[in-house]
This record gives C-alpha cells, sequence and structure tokens, in this order.
C-alpha cells in the first residue's frame, strides 16, 4: 500500500511540474540541446505510469501550442509519437527521398516517441510528409499544411519565415470577377483548351489594363495552391500594383482532366507557342479591355511552365516583353541556355526565382548570369524554400509589382507622384508583454498605412491609416492586453510596396 501511495505521489508532482514547465515551450529552452534533454530525461524514467503520465503532458502540452515540430534558432526536432516499426522524414530537405539516413528516426527512451534532428536556414519553409511503415501520412502532430498538386503536405515553419499574408483573403477587399471555363480550339495544336479569366474589381470603369498569361492556371488559381485570385484583389485593393487582366491556362485535356498535357506544351514547343501569341491573345484582346502593348503583356510559368515563359520571352517578343519564371526546370531543355546567350538582347524585362533546398537553383543561376551577361533587366530572387507551392504564392507580389507595380492613370491623376520606399522596420521586445514597439525609418515624406493581423490574417488594428509622415524615424506602440498569446504580423505599406514583420506575444 506505501508503495502504490509514494507512486501517486510522484505522478502528482511530475504531472504539475512538467505541466509548468511544458506550458513554457520555446522561451524554457535556450537550445535543441535542452529541449532534447528534457524529453530524453522523461523518456528514461523507469517506472512506467510516472513515465506514461508525464510523457503525455509534454506531448500534449506542445502539440496544444503548436511546437511540433520543434523549432529552435535554425534547428528542429521531427516528433512521430505511436506504434512503428520504422518512421522517417521525406519533404523537401531530403528530394523526397524517405531513405535518406539523416531523416530516419529513432525512438526516445522507453518511450513511442520517434525523433530526428535537423538544422535548417532561419527562415526557411519547407514541405514534408512522415513515413511510418513505408506509409505516408500527414504529420498528425502539424496543423499548418502547404498543398501540392497531389494534395497537401505538412509544413515545417522555422522561425523568421514570415507568412505572405497577401496570400490571405481579406473580408473587406473587393473581388475580382473569375469567368468559368471557356473553350478555344487550336489550329496549331489540333486540339482544344479550356481557360479562365480574372479581371478586377471595378472592371467595368477600366480600360487599357496589362494582362498576365499563366501556365498551369488551374493550379495558380487555386487559393490552395497558388492563391493568385487572391493575391490579385489584395494587391490591387491595397493600390500595390495597377489593376490587370489575368489569362489562367489549363494545360490539362478538357474532356479528361487527368490527361495532363503540360509536359509537351511547356517543353519548347513552338505550337503551343503559336496557340498562345497568335490565336488567344487576339481573342483576349478582342473581348476584354486590355492594353495590346506587348510591354504591358507578361507571361509566368513554374517549373516546366518556367521552361516555356523563358522560351515565349526568346521566341515572341513580338507579343510577349515580360518574363516571370519560377523555379526553372531548365535541365530538361538546356537549349534554353544558348537561345539567350547567342541572340541579340531582346526587348525584355525579367523576374526569375527559386528555392534554393532541392530546387532549382543551379539552373535559375546559370540563366541569370546569361541576362546580367545580355543586360536585361532582372529581378532576382532565390529563398530558402523547395519546389513548393508554398514557395511561388510567396512571391507573386514581388512579380507583379515588379511589373505592374507603377500606379497609372488607372488609379491615379497624372499628377501625383510616387511615394517613395521605407526600410528597417521592425518591433522591440520580442516577445513581449503587455507591450512593444514597432519602429520604421522612411527616408522621405510619405503616406503610409500600418496594420496588424492574427495568424489567420485578419486584421487587428489600423495603427496608422494612410496617414502622411514625415522622414526620419517613427515608433508606434502596440499593446496586446485582452489578446490571446501567439503570433501576430505588423505590415506597413504605401501605394507602391510593403513590407512586413512577425511578433510573439505571451501572456
Amino acid at each position: 500500500m506505501k508503495n502504490i501511495l509514494v507512486a501517486v505521489f510522484l505522478v502528482i508532482v511530475c504531472i504539475f511540474f512538467y505541466a509548468g514547465m511544458t506550458a513554457a515551450s520555446t522561451l524554457l529552452y535556450g537550445s535543441l540541446h535542452q529541449f532534447n534533454g528534457t524529453l530524453d530525461s522523461l523518456a528514461n524514467i523507469e517506472e512506467a505510469s510516472i513515465r506514461d503520465s508525464v510523457i503525455n503532458i509534454f506531448w500534449n502540452e506542445l502539440k496544444n501550442d503548436q511546437k511540433i515540430p520543434f523549432v529552435i534558432d535554425d534547428s528542429v526536432a521531427f516528433l512521430y509519437k505511436g506504434s512503428a516499426n520504422s518512421v522517417s522524414w521525406a519533404g523537401d530537405f531530403s528530394g523526397w527521398n524517405p531513405s535518406v539516413t539523416a531523416y530516419k528516426g529513432k525512438k526516445v527512451g522507453l518511450t513511442n516517441i520517434w525523433r530526428v534532428v535537423a538544422s535548417f536556414p532561419i527562415n526557411a519553409r519547407l514541405d514534408y510528409k512522415i513515413v511510418v511503415n513505408n506509409n505516408w501520412i500527414l504529420d498528425p502532430a502539424n496543423p499548418h499544411q502547404q498543398w501540392s498538386g497531389f494534395g497537401p503536405n505538412s509544413e515545417l515553419r522555422m522561425p523568421e519565415w514570415i507568412i505572405p499574408i497577401e496570400t490571405i483573403r481579406r473580408p473587406d477587399v473587393p473581388r475580382g470577377s473569375f469567368s468559368s471555363n471557356i473553350n478555344i480550339y487550336s489550329v496549331p495544336l489540333a486540339y482544344s483548351t479550356n481557360y479562365r479569366v480574372y479581371t478586377p474589381a471595378g472592371y467595368d470603369s477600366l480600360q487599357n489594363l496589362p494582362v498576365v498569361y499563366v501556365t498551369d492556371g488551374h493550379e495558380y488559381a487555386d487559393d490552395r495552391l497558388g492563391s493568385m485570385l487572391i493575391v490579385l484583389d489584395n494587391l490591387i485593393a491595397d493600390n500595390l500594383i495597377e489593376p490587370v487582366v489575368v489569362v489562367f491556362i489549363d494545360p490539362r485535356q478538357p474532356s479528361n482532366l487527368s490527361n495532363n498535357r503540360r509536359a509537351e506544351q511547356y517543353t519548347m514547343n513552338e505550337n503551343f507557342a503559336s496557340f498562345v501569341a497568335d490565336e488567344l491573345v487576339p481573342q483576349i484582346d478582342a473581348n476584354y479591355k486590355t492594353n495590346p502593348n506587348p510591354e504591358k503583356r507578361a507571361i509566368l510559368g513554374t517549373s516546366l511552365g518556367g521552361i516555356n515563359s523563358a522560351y515565349f520571352g526568346i521566341t515572341r517578343p513580338d507579343k510577349f516583353r515580360c518574363i516571370a519564371i519560377q523555379s526553372p526546370a531548365f535541365h530538361h531543355k538546356p537549349q534554353i541556355y544558348s537561345l539567350y546567350s547567342d541572340s541579340t538582347t531582346l526587348p525584355l524585362s525579367v523576374f526569375m526565382s527559386t528555392g534554393v533546398i532541392h530546387d532549382t537553383e543551379s539552373a535559375a543561376r546559370q540563366m541569370k548570369q546569361i541576362m546580367e551577361n545580355k543586360e536585361y533587366p532582372l529581378k532576382y530572387i532565390e529563398v530558402n524554400e523547395g519546389h513548393s507551392w508554398g514557395n511561388w504564392r510567396a512571391l507573386l507580389d514581388d512579380m507583379l509589382i515588379y511589373f505592374f507595380g507603377e500606379t497609372t492613370s488607372i488609379k491615379r491623376s497624372e499628377n501625383v507622384q510616387p511615394d517613395k520606399s521605407f526600410f528597417q522596420l521592425n518591433n522591440y521586445p520580442n516577445p513581449f508583454n503587455p507591450a512593444t514597439s514597432i519602429c520604421f525609418f522612411l527616408p522621405e515624406s510619405q503616406r503610409v498605412t500600418l496594420e496588424v493581423f492574427n495568424v489567420l490574417g485578419q486584421k487587428i488594428i489600423s495603427m496608422i491609416n494612410n496617414e502622411y509622415l514625415s522622414s526620419g524615424f517613427h515608433s508606434v506602440n502596440f499593446n496586446g492586453g485582452g489578446k490571446s498569446s501567439g503570433i501576430y504580423y505588423y505590415r506597413l505599406s504605401n501605394l507602391n510596396e510593403f513590407q512586413s514583420g512577425k511578433m510573439l506575444y505571451v501572456n
């Protein structure tokens, strides 16, 4: 009887101790080494009843605080709890290869928790799945997901990765119109293709609009994948880009959507280029209020679609002079390099981006060097991400602002000058309780807006609402009192661009 009472007492003590300890989660541990040391200590408690009790508390606290995977600084502990013979992690970081030894899990002590430790850039965002007994599953303890063309993946968010709030639907933003499928028969392709058209809010009162043609249009338009409709609505509403028409071209066979023809269409296919430039463009220009100038017409694509965009630029500059390339799979058609290096410099403007974690960085860098040697206007971005829609959707605002960020008479009168840039946006302290100061520096006097959002993208408060501020340093106090603990995002914007930051309120 005495032993039972002692065991019960120890369970109660451990429960209260570890419940209080784990509630602090990230703030408690100064390093991943300390976190793993705590987990190892709990996992090796010999008394099974005590061990199970404190491990369950420890696990539930981590899960409730959305701390699985456990991330601190540039380190991460991938964790899985369950009976298994083998557990491994596969994702952007492993080239989606579950056999990579570095990501094969090991049991922690006497528990059924499996763990892998890794390091990534502090602002990385990566897709992954857990492979349990050779079965691929989503991480059951991680609520964050990013969809791919094959369904959802779990999402690893490193500490300094910032949610692209322009991809989050805001209820106060007017929506543009999105047509149903429109079918067009192509003579050079000898088959029909579907496309859909986005027109911006207030389209009836607009005219002379730029046009973006988007390959893999059914995925770019999907809110779970490219989120491009949301990005367009938000950027246009915030006056960050001029209103545009966007044509989303669907590569799938209309009568059999399982037949995706992108591999043949996007790999330097002269017939596909003729279809878009000589058949689809005239139809769009005839039916919509577009600007027919090729300098106001963009082609956008990712992966194989990135090859296509580059090919359009070098072969059809008569129709397309804004060339948007995301994670280009140039290794499938290396001839594209010589087409650019051997030609004269054409009147193109180029946006190109790539991830650097098992993405296309070597191919993109090779083309970047060629384009710089040829003195093409080029905006080039590398991000610590993989070959993923999470990568591509977050850079759509950069692309759209690069091509169409100069406000025009469509939105403003000719005598209004664009506002200048701002920089050095941050907040201190961070984490904070109850208040923090959001600080920024304006090199020129200008109108700015400062807003705070929760993790769902819902606006909490407008701290500065289109106010004219003088040049110099500014500081605005944000008080978290009465709000839930967690991550909040702040965004400073003017008429041409925005910057955002992340802050943690600990109640």
